[in-house]
């Protein structure tokens, strides 16, 4: 005959497993709710990096028309212009930074064609292109 105790015992274990089980099963669910959402916002991710890199193409040519075009007014920016009148007044690309207002960097990155500068620093170009040496000289020592 079993003892009391055990079959005590027995019945709490397994109305502990029955809970618990319930509680699992719930669990369960909410997880699989859960990784069904995530694959779903992933793909909704893909779908949208997609379409931003394809607008990115699209906008891409566009800007570099834009780039191309010339600035408002009678002034045109070449880089190779701006080197060959840097060295024609014997400056480096610190000294013509200086001249300029902006630093030695942004010289050689418009003298390399990397960037353009901005429409404010158009009218401290064209001064430069009217400079003498003895003019620039006397600009630097300033």
């Amino acid at each position: 005959m079993p003892n009391i105790a055990s079959v005590l015992k027995e019945e709490i274990a397994r109305v502990a497993r029955k809970e618990v089980r319930a509680d699992t099963q719930l669990l369960k669910k909410s997880s699989a709710s859960h990784r069904s959402d995530i694959a779903a916002l992933k793909r909704r991710i893909a779908a949208l990096e997609q379409m931003v890199r394809r607008l990115g193409k699209q906008t891409g040519a566009k800007s570099v028309e834009a780039e191309a075009a010339p600035p408002a007014g009678s002034f045109r920016f070449s880089a190779s212009g701006l080197m060959a009148q840097r060295k024609r007044l014997g400056l480096s690309a610190a000294e013509a930074g200086k001249l300029l207002g902006v630093s030695d960097q942004s010289v050689y990155k418009w003298e390399t064609g990397k960037t353009r500068p901005r429409a404010s620093q158009f009218a401290a170009i064209a001064t430069l292109r009217s400079m003498s040496k003895k003019q620039a000289a006397a600009g630097l020592a300033k």
